[in-house]
């Protein structure tokens, strides 16, 4: 005997667990300029609090219940008891069909959602598969969406679309895919109560009088005499439901293609009294479609059907829509695919890995070359590691804003397994357009995932300049002396496989005009648990030097730094001791030996470096003279410091600030270690004041291209 909670025409029982399959982006065609039949008005307004009934206002609560409110505190606020009145709430899926073969995941995703919610069911608006097929498809996509729905862990409840019913091929059924879809999926209308609610799934595609199936056309979108009859049947079985919820695949409201018959489908929705809302799917764009004569109509996007996301905050979204059911009052709201977190799943150690997953940088394996006449064939080649003990999914691709570069592929994905690293390797070209002001390099943009037991974690967007190797330029003879200067918020950044500093023996110096100083300030650095560097904190200058996994640091006094005139800095490694220079005047030296571990990050003139290679603890005023060399050049109490240096065999980076190229900061030392621009500094003349000490003004006219060899 048919339960009395279930109600259809027709002799099918519905499967106790249904599927869900491909999904295609279809819309009414409807005539530039048409409006829905008069007899449904749309576009009205979201209801005010008075049309959905008393509950749309704020819930009364009994507040002298106070058996039901435990406290053993005084307090002169009396907190309100909420309301015991049952509720419950249900999902709503939009179409599937129509996307590409990863659709298929967007509607898993949807269910891992679904189950963390806990609705009490599912309900879809149809095209649950792609169709549009002879029969061994159709079967194939059915199982497979099934296969996807059946991991929810509530009842879900099929409604049929177009795609599910529509045959394309020889052998064409008088009723096309109307059988497969009775045997497999469920009747094509039928209906349930659930808790004082009826749940009513109509069909939209039984063709036209003449066996044509199609919905541009107002003839086949017509409900046959044989479900309008049982429709009104049920509504009458119904009449003393709170609610009742209707399901069908084509907003047939909306008019145009549709035509006007559901004026009278909707009249007799309307007669009943207790019909609160009605759902559609099929033109892939949630909208709000108004509130007739007491009901609501709600047109769903896609729950991975084809989705342009032309606007996503306007709905056109992959989603599904959260119905909840309280006393004569409904509450309607959509929920991004993914948008819905695990709590369970997102412990300490996934939030650790995935922050070490986001500080991942990439290290430059290879990088093209760039001549005076801006020509480029090369290769740009990215090592990149997974940090973490979960395997991790990757999309590197190269970024520009110059649209005279060439790049192939134009994007890669990886999986790269837990410690594991991979290559992303890009092959590059530019055009023989010379180097000119509209010159822009190469960002590497990394996508990242970290694919946890039960969720993804997507890390935020990484992107790195590409180091890009300048060659063929010489550092102009200066007119005049010029030195860098730098605002607190730029710097300058050398590529780190642009200059070779072997482990051993080294020394770092520059001089420095100090406007006042910050807590933490970088002035020569590459430091980042690893290589060296000259900083200053809490007054304090410091030369860090990472050996055998841990930082020496010899340190002056506070305040060693005069703020307003030039001095010279020098930190020395001679494999035996690391000491500290101000004005060729030992400061600090403390016992020091080892490996130095190195890195891949820049090195940073008038910054410090972090982890992703980006420049930090900004310094300000102005920064001249910088030399890192591969030997230990100074020892002893004092040494004289030369205002100049030149260029010799152990000099690996000399930046004298003495021309620059474009955005490039020229390198003497011939390694063609050129330093890129953070930001904007500039160069200024070298004056000498009358006490022999270097002061410097700005002079808009510093600087001068470099000779080309």
């Amino acid at each position: 005997m048919p339960s009395p909670r279930w109600i259809t025409s027709l002799t099918l029982s519905l499967s106790a667990s249904v599927v869900f399959a491909a999904a295609a982006q279809d819309a009414p065609a409807a005539s530039p300029g048409s409006t829905p039949p008069a007899e449904v008005p749309l576009g009205d307004p979201p209801p005010s609090d008075g049309e959905l009934g008393e509950a749309q206002a704020p819930h009364v609560h009994d507040i002298d219940d106070r058996p039901r409110f435990i406290t053993n505190r005084v307090s002169g606020i009396e907190l309100p008891l909420t309301d015991e009145e049952d509720a419950f709430f249900f999902v709503v899926f939009g179409d599937r069909t129509g996307g590409p073969a990863d659709g298929v995941k967007v509607l898993a995703q949807a269910v891992e959602d679904t189950n963390l919610l806990r609705p009490d069911l599912v309900m879809t608006v149809g095209d649950l598969i792609q169709g549009y097929d002879v029969q061994e498809p159709w079967l194939e996509q059915m199982r497979e969406y099934k296969g996807i729905m059946e991991g929810l862990e509530c009842p879900w409840y099929p409604v049929a679309g177009n795609h599910d019913i529509y045959w394309r091929g020889p052998d064409r059924p008088e009723r096309e895919h109307e059988a497969n879809f009775e045997e497999h999926f469920g009747p094509l209308w039928y209906a349930f109560e659930h808790k004082d609610c009826w749940f009513i799934a109509l069909h939209s595609d039984e063709g036209d009088a003449d066996g044509r199936f199609t919905f541009g056309e107002p003839a086949a979108q017509t409900m046959s005499d044989e479900q309008f009859t049982w429709l009104a049947e049920t509504l009458d079985a119904a009449a003393d439901a709170e609610h009742i919820f209707v399901f069908l695949h084509h907003p047939r409201w909306q008019g145009g293609g549709y035509g006007n018959d559901w004026a009278r489908v909707h009249a007799l929705l309307a007669e009943a009294g207790n019909v609160s809302a009605v759902f559609a799917g099929h033109v892939h764009r949630m909208s709000y479609d108004g509130l007739v004569d007491g009901i609501e109509y709600v047109t769903l996007a896609t729950t991975g059907g084809h989705q342009s996301g032309f606007v996503p905050g306007a709905g056109y979204l992959h989603h599904f829509d959260i119905v909840t059911v309280r006393g004569d009052t409904i509450g309607l709201a959509a929920v991004p695919v993914g948008g819905v977190i695990n709590v369970r799943a997102l412990t300490q150690e996934v939030q650790r890995e995935a922050v070490a997953l986001h500080q991942a940088a990439p290290r430059f394996e290879r990088s093209p070359a760039i001549g005076p006449e801006g020509v480029v064939e090369g290769q740009v080649a990215a090592a990149y590691t997974n940090p973490t003990s979960r395997p991790i999914d990757v999309t590197a691709y190269l970024d520009t804003g110059d649209s005279r570069w060439r790049v192939g592929p134009d994007h890669l994905h990886a999986r790269i397994e837990p410690g594991g690293t991979h290559t992303f390797g890009f092959e590059v070209a530019r055009v023989p357009a010379g180097l000119d002001e509209a010159y822009r390099g190469l960002d590497l943009v990394i996508l990242a995932e970290y694919l946890g037991e039960s969720m993804r974690v997507p890390v935020p967007e990484r992107r790195d300049a590409v180091p890009v190797r300048l060659t063929g330029l010489s550092v102009p003879a200066p007119e005049f002396e010029q030195a860098l200067e730098l605002d607190g918020d730029d710097a300058l950044s050398v590529p780190s496989g642009s200059f070779d500093l072997a482990d051993g023996p080294l020394t770092v110096e520059c001089w420095v005009h100090p406007a006042p100083l910050g807590r933490r300030i970088g002035l020569v650095c590459k430091t980042e648990n690893s290589e060296y560097g000259l900083m200053v904190v809490d007054g304090e200058l410091k030369f860090h030097v990472f050996l055998d996994g841990a930082y020496v640091v010899p340190s002056s006094e506070p305040d060693a730094l005069a703020v307003g005139r030039w001095q010279h800095v020098a930190g020395v490694f001679d494999g035996e001791e690391a000491r500290l220079y101000i004005d060729g005047r030992l400061v600090a030296a403390v016992p020091a030996s080892g490996v130095r571990r190195t890195n891949g990050l820049p090195l940073v003139i008038g910054g410090d470096v972090n982890n992703r290679g980006d420049a930090v603890s900004f310094f300000a005023g102005q920064i001249d003279g910088v030399r890192v060399s591969d030997i230990a050049r100074y020892a002893g109490e004092s040494f004289e410091p030369a205002r100049r240096f030149e260029a010799d065999a152990h000099a690996v980076l000399l930046q004298q600030m003495d021309g620059r190229f474009l955005s490039f900061y020229l390198d003497g030392s011939g390694s063609e270690a050129h330093a890129a621009a953070v930001g904007d500094p500039g160069l200024v003349e070298v004056v000498a004041d009358t006490e022999g000490e270097g002061a410097s003004e700005a002079d808009p006219a510093a600087g001068s291209s470099p000779a080309e060899e």
